[in-house]
């Protein structure tokens, strides 16, 4: 347990270093992600990873689904994730806007909310999943004796599952559907939600059936089936386009999942390389376990460096320069990211309110 566990502290360490080195690279550079193969590959997998951890350790196994408990853990919640979102994005805005109110206003009406979207979606993936839990559980508690709990929260997440792909495929159907083009969609970020919820469920999942899928892990077909898939549905994605219309989007979504589960199996392969004993273990779960504190600070950090972008605009197909420079200037960025963490951490009431330490 302590094993796995280190893993998935570096796993999740190695996932918030795509996300900042994306966000050096579009928001630094000051250029579209299309623009570069290494960008664009990434943004198969960062946030759908980022997802699935979040998922893969929201299922507690002893932990009992009454009103009391349920409500507790989600007040917990808002308060580790929404007070630090507001105060760092508010901050931010305040450092770098030209006209406050404006760029405010615009920030929340957007799903983004300005690039600090992820708790917020976060959030509401939490809270939409301890009601599933909750409402199953009390519904298996009214069965006969004997019933399994376990089966009917499992069954219900399952259905969810399928729902939140049915949700997700919807926003790549605008001819048939244009719910997320509603301003409420939008304030609020479900559309986001709609997006990621998936990959959440499906870490969720893998956790409760983590020895059936450490056996589909550990068999000789599965990681080349992966392997497979990842390669036709990214160069499909990223250079074919044999589809058209709706279909679009199916050797995209194949990609993503293929992708999320290759680098899942590799950290749990390779668990001994990403242990505390280690350098390249111990470097990825000392970002791992402050992803949080990274996350609302490194944007106060980015680089600007648009003619960065217009020479890699105009020398495409570098992708390893251009992943090698995104990713070393992200090390800095979450570097300073880290130290001005501990900077605030000194202050109590700071630690606990803008990173839910106590």
């Amino acid at each position: 347990m302590k094993q796995r566990l280190e893993w998935l502290d570096a796993l999740r360490g190695f996932t918030m270093l795509m996300v900042v080195t994306n966000h050096v690279y579009g928001f630094g550079f000051a250029t579209n992600t299309k623009y570069s193969m290494f960008m664009s590959l990434c943004l198969l997998f960062r946030m759908p990873l980022f997802f699935f951890i979040s998922g893969f350790l929201a299922y507690k196994a002893s932990f009992s689904w009454n009103l009391r408990d349920t409500g507790q853990l989600i007040a917990k919640k808002f308060r580790v994730q929404i007070i630090p979102t507001v105060v760092f994005m508010t901050a931010e805005i305040a450092l770098t806007a030209k006209v406050f109110w404006d760029k405010f206003n615009e920030a929340w009406m957007s799903p983004t909310k300005g690039g600090y979207w992820f708790t917020l979606v976060l959030l509401e993936m939490f809270i939409i999943y301890y009601a599933v839990c909750f409402i199953a559980s009390l519904l298996s508690r009214k069965k006969q004796p004997g019933y399994s709990n376990l089966s009917l929260v499992n069954l219900s997440l399952l259905i969810l599952w399928a729902f939140a792909l049915f949700a997700y495929a919807t926003l790549y159907m605008p001819s048939w559907f244009s719910w997320y083009k509603d301003t409420f969609w939008q304030v609020t970020s479900l559309t986001e939600l709609a997006r990621d919820f998936q990959f959440f469920l499906l870490g969720n999942l893998v956790h409760r059936y983590w020895p059936q899928v450490q056996r589909l892990l550990d068999s000789k077909w599965f990681v080349p089936l992966l392997i497979f898939i990842a390669f036709i549905g990214a160069g499909d994605y990223l250079k074919w386009h044999l589809l058209r219309m709706q279909w679009a989007n199916l050797p995209r979504t194949l990609a993503m999942y293929a992708l999320v589960m290759l680098i899942f199996a590799f950290f749990r392969n390779y668990a001994e390389w990403f242990t505390k004993e280690k350098r390249i273990g111990n470097m990825f779960q000392y970002i791992g376990v402050r992803t949080l504190d990274v996350y609302l600070i490194h944007y106060f950090f980015l680089p600007k460096l648009p003619d960065v972008g217009v020479w890699f605009k105009a020398h495409p197909h570098n992708f390893v320069l251009e992943g090698t420079t995104a990713i070393l200037l992200a090390f800095l960025v979450i570097a300073f990211s880290i130290l001005t963490s501990h900077v605030l951490r000194i202050s109590p009431v700071l630690k606990k309110w803008l990173f839910g330490r106590e």
